[in-house]
């Protein structure tokens, strides 16, 4: 039986666009998570929230899903929200 070709990419496509879809949404409550910090240091939320989100930017399961140098990553988010 011949594979449809196509077919394999268009998995291959999805699958990276799903990838993509965590890692920016990860950023986005990453940000999120900063902001809320910024206004109130002792916001416990915010800080587990960024803590868990700093420990899945570090995760191998991050490293599956892109590319992306994670200590890079955290310190560009952090210098967007102080701006």
């Amino acid at each position: 039986m011949v594979k449809n070709k196509g077919h394999t990419e268009d998995n291959i496509w999805a699958y990276e666009g799903l990838a993509n879809a965590v890692v920016i949404q990860a950023c986005k409550d990453y940000r999120r998570a900063l902001r809320r910090i910024s206004r109130n240091r002792r916001a416990e939320d915010a800080l587990t929230e960024k803590e868990a989100i700093e420990r899945f930017f570090r995760s191998d399961w991050f490293g599956v899903l892109t590319g992306i140098d994670p200590e890079m990553l955290i310190r560009k988010l952090q210098e967007d929200v102080v701006k």
